[in-house]
């Protein structure tokens, strides 16, 4: 299944803190049912491909609505065709190593 890695940078709102933009995107992720991980810079979302824009977007236009000057979303996909992937397979690779 595919992955989605994220992340939204609001400029121009008068705050230096992403906490609460943070918890917003992760708030519109679990109402769509995705497994996600939170890391320091970003957050990776596993689904399929649809879905995973469709929150992007959401993620996205949710800076605009917030009043943010200036929005710059980054977005990474990994979508294997030969094999599956999940968020635990790639962390437990990793960590076995």
């Amino acid at each position: 299944m595919p992955l989605l890695e994220i992340s939204v940078v609001p400029v121009g709102t008068g705050t230096e803190s992403f906490s609460h933009d943070v918890e917003k995107a992760v708030s519109v992720i679990e109402q769509n049912n995705l497994k996600y991980q939170v890391t320091p810079t970003s957050t990776i979302i596993e689904g399929e491909l649809d879905k995973l824009m469709d929150v992007a977007q959401v993620i996205h236009l949710n800076e605009i609505q917030n009043e943010a000057k200036r929005v710059v979303t980054t977005i990474k996909i990994d979508d294997r065709t030969d094999k599956p992937i999940s968020l635990e397979s790639q962390v437990n690779k990793v960590s076995d190593h």
